[in-house]
């Protein structure tokens, strides 16, 4: 016959290691967070006109879930939204949301302000200056598609935090 000692030290360990089990658990989620891959398709240092810059082509694919920190970009960029609705965030600047064709029939669709956020949604587009810190979220399931066409200082990473 166990002692009452013995079956409380062996419930305790059994305990222990549900308890163990289940935070290992937790944590192996927690660093499952999703995050966005940008894919560079074309580029140039030599864009006449633009001595110093380089001219770049990307492609970032948001999932679901995933946020991209407070950033801005050394130049100007454009992003067209292919797929899905970028929840924007401007800290700095502004941005306009345009809709529509670039060659002068584009359509405003509404101006994200510093402190505000906005939607960006399939078919729609921003031009990003030097002066606008911004972040951004995929708040749905299902993944962004996002074109970028940018004018960065050669060398300059695509995006520089804060």
């Amino acid at each position: 016959m166990k002692s009452l000692g013995t079956r409380t030290l062996a419930l305790a360990a059994a305990l222990l290691l549900v308890a163990g089990g289940a935070i290992g658990w937790a944590l192996a989620r927690g660093d499952a967070t999703p995050t966005a891959e940008r894919e560079s398709l074309a580029a140039t240092n030599k864009p006449e006109g633009a001595k110093g810059k380089t001219l770049g082509l990307s492609r970032v694919v948001v999932p679901g879930g995933a946020e991209l920190a407070l950033h801005h970009h050394e130049g100007t960029q454009i992003a067209f939204i292919d797929r899905g609705t970028l929840t924007y965030t401007v800290v700095e600047g502004s941005v306009e949301v345009r809709k529509g064709p670039a060659d002068g029939d584009s359509k405003l669709v509404r101006k994200i302000k510093a402190g505000e956020t906005g939607k960006i949604k399939t078919g729609q587009w921003i031009v990003e200056q030097r002066s606008d810190h911004h972040m951004a979220a995929n708040r749905g399931d299902q993944k962004i598609v996002i074109y970028l066409s940018t004018l960065l200082d050669q060398g300059a990473p695509p995006s520089t935090p804060g």
